[in-house]
Formats: C-alpha cells, sequence, structure tokens
C-alpha cells in the first residue's frame, strides 16, 4: 500500500509543480493532431495520483491484492487523466466575444449631450459593448441636446456621424 500512497502523492507534487511552472514541461511530448494535451503535464498528473490513491483505497478496504488494486487503480487514472484532458480542452477553447469596434457603432442610436451646430461638434451618448460612451459628434443639421439620433459613419475612434432620428 506504500507504493500506491506514493504514487498518489508523487501525482499531487507533479500535478503543483505543473501549476507552478504552467507549461513548461508540455513541449517536451508531441501529440498527434486533435490530441494535443493529452500528455501534458497536469493530465498526467492527474492519472499518477489517482492511480496511486485508488490502488491504495482499494488495497486497504478489499483482500483482491496488489494486481487487481493496480488494475482497478489503472482504471480509475485513465478515468481522471481523461476528465483532465477534456476539462483542459474546453477551458482553452473558450472565446469571448471579440472586443467592440468603432464600425459596430454605425445604425445604433443615442442621445445628444452637448447639442450640435452645423458648422462643429457636439456630444453624443452611445452604448458602446453595454457601457455608455460619449463620443464627439458631428451632424449636417443642427441638433437639440436631448434629441434621439442615429449614427451615420464613424470617421475616427472618438467621433460620429449623426443624423436626427425622425418618427
Amino acid at each position: 500500500m506504500g507504493w500506491f500512497l506514493g504514487l498518489g502523492i508523487a501525482g499531487l507534487v507533479l500535478l503543483v509543480l505543473a501549476l507552478i511552472f504552467d507549461g513548461v514541461l508540455d513541449g517536451i511530448f508531441d501529440a498527434p493532431a486533435g490530441l494535443d494535451g493529452l500528455l501534458s503535464l497536469p493530465v498526467i498528473a492527474g492519472f499518477v495520483s489517482m492511480l496511486g490513491f485508488a490502488g491504495a483505497l482499494t488495497l486497504g478496504t478489499t483482500s483482491l491484492g496488489t494486481a487487481a488494486a493496480s488494475g482497478i487503480g489503472a482504471v480509475a487514472g485513465a478515468g481522471a487523466g481523461w476528465a483532465t484532458w477534456r476539462f483542459s480542452r474546453a477551458l482553452m477553447s473558450d472565446r469571448g466575444a471579440d472586443a467592440p469596434r468603432g464600425e459596430d457603432l454605425v445604425g445604433s442610436t443615442g442621445t445628444v449631450v452637448t447639442g450640435i451646430p452645423a458648422d462643429g461638434y457636439g456630444e453624443v451618448l452611445l452604448y458602446h459593448g453595454g457601457r455608455p460612451t460619449k463620443y464627439a459628434a458631428r451632424s449636417s443639421a443642427p441638433v437639440a441636446r436631448g434629441a434621439e439620433v442615429w449614427v451615420e459613419s464613424t470617421p475616427s475612434a472618438t467621433s460620429v456621424v449623426v443624423r436626427p432620428v425622425e418618427r
């Protein structure tokens, strides 16, 4: 049973080292396409620790013997390694939404904060990426404060060309 406990503890130490050195040793083993990460340090650590602890648990609670405890530990270790591999692939493939761009504002509506004169700039409040943001705004016609506007274009990252919304 001491060997199994040693394997379990060694697997946990290997997992801690994998977390501390975060991928330093992952490039040692090249896996075929689609199986990337199958031989990563966290997967190997999960397999070894589950092999050791499941084998020790089987040996300590049953009278099956070392060979059966090794087999049960290997099956449990394979399950833990597979679960670790699938979990790490799910985390790696998680893609958040793209960052909002200025072009995303075209077609959106906003409110005039500072009146827009016919020959200059005013300010509009637009919701960009879910957050209210003020932009410098130009319009071909004067627009009063509080009016609802529609964004026609974005000449720069901080300015927009708008027109009043007609209802």
